[in-house]
């Protein structure tokens, strides 16, 4: 099997488990809370990752950090998996699966626009619109199938699953900026976010458990291997063996589309009209931020 087609396996597989993501999210919100849903998610994912590196031989690598690279891992591992899945679970909590995962879609949209205070980047005319066009989608998804009837799907929800793609495209910025080996840098960000929810646990007492707990447990360890580990090395993996990325990495628009599929048929969730059609035009800003052409 050449390259090119092993490629496709990896990215198809990637997207796949992230589309089951939505779902566990769900499972595990019914029986544990969010911060020892967390905590023994981002646990599960430093777990893997360190046998990973092992498995690699590459544990050399971790002896190998700076005092100012250690401090970075400390600060990525505050925005993600701490601060952005705190705020993404409490959206999880206010809304439907299927209305929470494609709020958060636009980070690629807020990627753009950090970047000018960042990276110093300038803004084109074409993102204005394409962010128009995004906050369209966000309009119509957040209707939940009344388009003529604002206000339907929870404020606060929406705020929150929309504001969390600010955390993760700040963390993007920072991650891409940061040159270290992906496992390496994927490691130590879960171990630091790790500590910290163990701190935050400690501090809130929260280990609250609804029912038998097992369910809960369970997903809470699947969103830790398939949402946060193994599934990023697969999505590395497809991104290193393709020709051009570009392919590739539109791939990844298939998973909230397919993630409907799993919602509606294990949440038993009702699939409104108006979901995948908000999709399709966040998908669309996206799209027309990301092509390529001349000045706009």
């Amino acid at each position: 099997m050449d390259k090119r087609r092993k490629s496709y396996i990896y990215a198809l597989l990637a997207i796949l488990l992230w589309a089951t993501v939505p779902t566990a999210f769900k499972i595990s919100l019914k029986e544990l809370g969010i911060l020892p849903i967390l905590a023994i998610a981002s646990g599960t994912s430093a777990s893997v990752l360190l046998a990973i590196i092992i498995a690699e031989k590459k544990t050399y690598l971790l002896f190998k950090n700076s005092w100012k690279e250690l401090l970075g891992s400390a600060l990525l591992g505050l925005i993600n998996p701490f601060i952005y899945y705190i705020i993404l679970l409490n959206a999880y909590t206010l809304l439907p699966a299927q209305i929470a995962q494609p709020l958060n879609m636009i980070w690629p949209i807020i990627l753009v626009f950090l970047s000018v205070p960042i990276l110093r980047q300038k803004i084109k005319t074409r993102s204005f619109i394409a962010l128009f066009i995004s906050f369209i989608g966000v309009y119509v998804i957040s209707s939940q199938g009344n388009l003529l009837k604002t206000g339907h799907a929870d404020v606060r929800g929406v705020m929150l699953a929309t504001g969390s793609s600010l955390f993760w495209a700040l963390y993007f910025i920072l991650n891409v900026r940061d040159k270290r080996d992906e496992v390496i840098k994927l490691f130590l960000n879960f171990l630091f976010g790790y500590l910290y929810l163990i701190i935050a646990l400690l501090i809130t007492k929260e280990w609250q458990v609804s029912g038998t707990g097992t369910k809960g447990l369970l997903a809470a360890v699947y969103i830790g291997l398939f949402e946060m580990g193994i599934t990023f090395l697969f999505w590395l993996k497809a991104l290193q063996m393709a020709e051009t990325t570009d392919k590739v990495s539109n791939l990844v628009y298939l998973a909230p589309f397919l993630s409907l599929i799993f919602v509606h048929f294990i949440l038993h969730e009702p699939v409104y009209y108006t979901t995948p059609l908000g999709l399709l035009l966040i998908i669309a800003g996206i799209w027309l931020q990301n092509r390529k052409q001349g000045r706009m």
